[in-house]
């Protein structure tokens, strides 16, 4: 209750702020993120709207409007105001990221490895892209970068269970059996619903060890 209540209290200063200055788009912006805390959609898209109006320049406005398209399955809509963004700001990882993974749900591998590569030198912490980049490059068969870059994931965080499933995967096509169980049972421990046809192929394999 104490949350919700402070949120209204931030949304009913941005709004008071706006009031005083309607051409403020960082104000306008605030308030849409707060709406989106809320899950106001509707209400934040048009408060993105004017916040770009006001400041062209705002690439994070650009950013959660991509999102907004995101959460509606409109795959291109995201993709068009994440190209705006990093249009907006050059060197905006968050930006790259999306673009790197929403190229990747369309299929188009090469460009989702382009986006990711860019948004992982622009924020060396990414953690998601780099999980999304190695899954691009298992998917591309480059399977040695996939290795190298699901453990540069799990430098950042050593209990991120969709990338110890990934090595496990990434570890069966090397033929490092040992490796691929060892990521395999972490990844479960974890809480990973492990693919049953993935959890069948290190079972034979842990049978044929024994």
């Amino acid at each position: 209750m104490e949350k919700a209540k402070n949120a209204d209290e931030y949304i009913a200063t941005q709004r008071s702020a706006i009031a005083q200055n309607p051409e403020c788009g960082t104000s306008h912006y605030n308030l849409a993120v707060a709406l989106l805390g809320q899950r106001k959609f509707e209400e934040a898209e048009e408060e993105l709207r004017v916040a770009i109006e006001c400041s062209p320049g705002l690439a994070e406005a650009y950013v959660q409007l991509g999102g907004i398209y995101l959460n509606r399955g409109d795959l291109e809509g995201c993709l068009a105001y994440n190209r705006q963004a990093v249009k907006a700001r050059p060197g905006l990882s968050e930006g790259y990221g999306n673009i790197g993974f929403v190229e990747l749900q369309r299929g188009n591998i090469d460009e989702a490895i382009n986006a990711l590569e860019k948004a992982t030198h622009f924020n060396f912490r990414y953690i998601q892209a780099f999980a999304t980049l190695a899954n691009a490059y298992l998917m591309k068969g480059m399977i040695e970068k996939c290795i190298e870059t699901n453990f540069k994931a799990l430098a950042l965080e050593p209990d991120f269970a969709v990338v110890h499933n990934n090595l496990a995967i990434a570890y069966l096509e090397c033929g490092d059996h040992q490796q691929a169980v060892t990521h395999c049972d972490r990844a479960v421990s974890l809480g990973y619903e492990v693919a049953s046809e993935i959890r069948n192929e290190i079972e034979q394999l842990r049978r044929k060890a024994s």
